[in-house]
């Protein structure tokens, strides 16, 4: 009796969780992207990338980019890289790139050995992240609406606008394939 009241308590809860997830975050798990003109503006906001060079966001204007929040402790995170790797040798050529946002707490002691030496089997060769890393922090990931989770993905329009975010491991990888080539046209 007690297991049953907890496994509806869970249910309840994870529901309550998505609910709230799609309210905060437009597209937040899937869905289509909304009009360009209802589309919240992507933050003003500037990383930092491995070597400490300051990297605005703004300066990706007039591509389309996915920034992933992500971190080197997450499982889920790990399994999504090689996917990401591919998206990115993919769409590149066309005007896209991924921003690799790592929100580990230690920084660049343990994301630049990561990023530059970890090997992930893509369709069965080895290769390691090939888009830009960026070291992030719960300010940083606050202007982007925070995060419930990770990885986090936001998917930002050409104009620089929020078209989808995504809570959670990349599960529709072709839905995502679709809104990146909707934006790249």
């Amino acid at each position: 009796m007690k297991r049953t009241a907890l496994v509806v308590a869970t249910v309840a809860i994870l529901i309550g969780l998505i609910y709230w997830a799609n309210r905060k975050w437009p597209g937040a798990g899937g869905g289509s992207p909304k009009a360009a003109s209802v589309l919240p503006p992507a933050p003003n906001v500037t990383f930092k990338d491995l070597e400490g060079k300051e990297i605005p966001l703004s300066q990706f204007k007039g591509k389309v980019v996915l920034v992933n929040f992500w971190a080197t402790w997450c499982e889920p995170c790990r399994i999504e890289i090689p996917w990401l790797i591919n998206i990115q040798k993919k769409y590149a050529p066309r005007g896209f790139t991924i921003l690799g946002v790592a929100m580990d707490v230690e920084g660049k002691s343990v994301v630049e050995p990561f990023a530059l030496k970890h090997e992930f089997d893509v369709d069965g060769h080895k290769e390691i992240m090939n888009y830009p890393i960026m070291l992030g922090n719960d300010p940083l990931a606050e202007q982007f609406g925070g995060l419930i989770g990770m990885p986090t993905s936001i998917l930002i329009s050409r104009d620089g606008k929020k078209v989808k975010t995504v809570v959670g491991m990349i599960l529709n990888q072709e839905e995502l394939d679709k809104d990146i080539e909707a934006l790249l046209k």
